[in-house]
């Protein structure tokens, strides 16, 4: 469930191919905890604006801006100007909640017998995986994004990796395995 969403694209005229003769204007935006892809519909006279987070959680009462959620979007339903914008909104989240992504490196296991969980992260093999691996357990958790580059020089730029694979999970809906983004 997302309480709180950043608005990627405002469409004040709705979308051109939108029927009827009525549009009513659009907010595109990406979910803060499971990236989940959203049309929403504002107030009356509200006004918002792109990197904005806005809360559209149950709670109708804390909804300044939102009057409420219209459905869920896909990757492709997303206009061109979103699309580009969520590279630094997936950043900006990823920084934020820092603690949230470190712990998949302090948690992640094997899915199978020969496939492990940090090899869902694009760019990273056996040889990378296993120094993470015998790392952590060397010398415990990683505490920071710092933390984990410095004790495995191998490895550069976990962030990147992390904010790779949500890029594949949200282009790609059918991916077989995922970690952060919701169905």
């Amino acid at each position: 469930m997302e309480d709180y969403a950043y608005v990627l694209d405002y469409l004040a005229d709705g979308r051109p191919n939108q029927g009827g003769y009525k549009h009513e204007s659009l907010t595109l935006a990406l979910g803060e905890d499971e990236f989940k892809l959203f049309e929403l519909i504002l107030k009356n006279g509200k006004t918002v604006f792109i990197g904005e987070r806005v809360y559209i959680g149950k709670d109708v009462d804390k909804r300044e801006k939102v009057k409420h959620v219209k459905r869920r979007i896909g990757w492709d339903e997303l206009t061109h100007a979103a699309q580009s914008e969520v590279p630094y909104i997936v950043e900006e989240i990823i920084e934020e909640k820092e603690d949230k992504y470190i712990e998949f490196y302090n948690v992640a296991r094997p899915i199978t017998k020969r496939y492990h969980m940090l090899e869902l992260l694009p760019g990273l093999g056996q040889k990378k995986m296993n120094a993470i691996l015998d790392e952590r357990k060397k010398n415990g958790e990683f505490e920071s994004f710092d933390n984990l580059e410095e004790r495995v020089p191998l490895l550069h730029k976990p962030k990147k990796l992390v904010k790779e694979r949500i890029f594949t999970e949200l282009k790609e809906p059918n991916v077989k395995y995922k970690i952060w983004v919701a169905d």
